[in-house]
C-alpha cells in the first residue's frame, strides 16, 4: 500500500513539473498585452461638402506584434463641433477584428462643420485593453466661403462710413480755417449744407458737389 502511495505521489510531482516546464499550447498563445496600430485614416483631409470621410482602420497586435483575431474595437466620435456619425447612426461603433487583426469603421459620414475630428479607439481582449486616437480634418472646398454675401454687405457699409467720416473731417477743417480769419472783424457766412443721399444695400453715395 505504501509502495502504491509513493508511486502516486512521485507521478503527481513529475506531472506538475512537466506542466510548469511545458505549459499547454493554448496558455502559450494567450497575449500578455495589446497594441493598436493605425493602418488607415490618420491625417485624412475630408471635404465637408462630400460628407463621406475616409474610413479609419486599425490592427490589434499582441506583445510579439502578431495580429489578434476576435478583439473588440470601439470607435468614438466627438459629441459636438466638427464630428459625424457611423453607419449605425451613432457616435460610437463596435467592431470585431478579423483573422488579420483588422477592424474598420466603414461608412463614416461627417457633418457640415469644418475643423479637427479626433476619433478615439479602444480595444479589449481577454481582460487586456489598449487605446489610441486617429485625427482627421474636415475642410471647405477651395474657393468656398461660409457667407460671401454677408461679407460684401459689410464691405459696402464700411466704405459708406469712411466716406461720411472724410466729409465730416473736411467740414470741420473748413470751419476751423474760417474761424481763425474772423478775428480780423470779417463776418463769416457758414457754408450751405450739401444734401447727401445713401442708397440702402448698395453702398453708393449721391449728392451735389
Amino acid at each position: 500500500m505504501k509502495t502504491y502511495f509513493r508511486c502516486g505521489v512521485k507521478s503527481l510531482c513529475i506531472g506538475l513539473s512537466f506542466l510548469i516546464a511545458f505549459p499547454p499550447l493554448h496558455a502559450q498563445l494567450l497575449p500578455t498585452e495589446l497594441n493598436i496600430v493605425v493602418v488607415e485614416g490618420e491625417g485624412a483631409i475630408n471635404n465637408v461638402r462630400q460628407r463621406v470621410a475616409r474610413a479609419p482602420v486599425v490592427r490589434v497586435e499582441d506583445q510579439n506584434h502578431k495580429p489578434i483575431a476576435g478583439a473588440a474595437v470601439v470607435f468614438t466620435l466627438p459629441t459636438e463641433g466638427a464630428t459625424g456619425e457611423f453607419s449605425n447612426g451613432g457616435k460610437s461603433l463596435t467592431m470585431i477584428t478579423d483573422n488579420q487583426g483588422l477592424a474598420a469603421a466603414q461608412s463614416l459620414r461627417l457633418n457640415q462643420m469644418a475643423g479637427k475630428v479626433p476619433i478615439h479607439v479602444n480595444a479589449s481582449y481577454r481582460g487586456l485593453t489598449a487605446r489610441t486616437s486617429i485625427t482627421q480634418f474636415s475642410v471647405l472646398p477651395p474657393g468656398a466661403k461660409a457667407s460671401s454675401s454677408t461679407g460684401g454687405g459689410h464691405g459696402g457699409l464700411i466704405a459708406v462710413l469712411v466716406v461720411l467720416g472724410a466729409a465730416a473731417a473736411g467740414g470741420g477743417a473748413y470751419f476751423a480755417t474760417h474761424k481763425t480769419s474772423s478775428s480780423s472783424g470779417t463776418v463769416v457766412t457758414p457754408p450751405t449744407p450739401v444734401a447727401i443721399g445713401i442708397t440702402p444695400g448698395t453702398g453708393s453715395i449721391a449728392g451735389g458737389r
